[in-house]
């Protein structure tokens, strides 16, 4: 080999070698690329499902809103239903004391004798107390009984009564009532001093 061909070898050589590093510059920039762009997918990829789970939350708040709106109008459409026929069972257990009052009235103009009149309105009465009872209304007790400002309600002030009488309730002008505990008519004494 001659110098010339030496050179001309070492010219390929070093034409080769920078067309080698340029492919691997090239490689290398295509790689780097690509590296950037997946990195930007991936960054993407996050932002994105981030936006739909945002999308899917929204979309369940909404249902969840008109659910509770939806419960809300029901609720009050109950309660109005509860308040307009909620005496329907009452008034269902009264009807047959009124049955009984109309045939007292009817029997009463075809008899003169007061006894007898008394006698069905005293079971009238017993059977309207009765079915009271059965709805959870009850009397307050007034008789002996020391004097509540929670039951009773003081129209009067008997003095002279006794130490033994002091703070009791000596008589009972309205008789109360409760409802299921819940006093609903205060009773009106009169109580000694």
């Amino acid at each position: 080999m001659t110098e010339k061909d030496i050179n001309i070898e070492d010219e390929e050589t070093l034409n080769e070698a920078p067309v080698e590093e340029t492919d691997k510059e090239a490689e290398d920039t295509e790689n780097s690329e690509n590296t950037e762009n997946s990195e930007k997918a991936e960054e993407l990829d996050p932002l994105e499902k981030a936006q739909k789970e945002i999308e899917e939350l929204k979309t369940q708040l909404l249902y969840k809103v008109a659910e509770f709106d939806n419960y809300r109008k029901r609720t009050l459409k109950e309660r109005a239903e509860l308040i307009l026929n909620g005496g329907e069972k009452f008034i269902t257990a009264v009807l047959p004391i009124i049955d009984d009052m109309e045939r007292a009235i009817e029997n009463g103009e075809k008899t003169d004798d007061p006894t007898v009149l008394r006698e069905g309105m005293e079971l009238i009465h017993q059977k309207f107390m009765k079915t009271l009872e059965a709805q959870g209304v009850s009397k307050i007790d007034t008789e002996n009984a020391d004097f509540d400002t929670d039951l009773h309600e003081a129209v009067a002030m008997v003095p002279g009564m006794g130490d033994d009488k002091k703070g009791k309730v000596i008589d009972c002008l309205q008789q109360g009532y409760k409802l299921n505990d819940k006093v609903i008519r205060h009773a009106k004494v009169a109580v000694g001093q």
